[in-house]
């Protein structure tokens, strides 16, 4: 049980800069929430209409 349950919340008006930062300095926190996360290309995954693939968009991955 957490006697000291240390949550964090924020808006980070879609900015990938901010949720990189966020995710990679507030390690001390048991809960981040994220509203409003940037969703982007990721990469191009293949395709049975175009040569070229088709665009992956999602939110951004971080190994924490």
């Amino acid at each position: 049980m957490y006697n000291n349950l240390k949550i964090f919340f924020q808006n980070i008006r879609k900015n990938a800069l901010i949720i990189n930062t966020i995710l990679e300095t507030y390690s001390y926190f048991d809960v981040i929430l994220i509203q409003k996360p940037p969703w982007s290309i990721i990469h191009s995954i293949p395709s049975s209409t175009s040569s070229e693939g088709d665009n992956l968009v999602g939110a951004s991955y971080h190994p924490n």
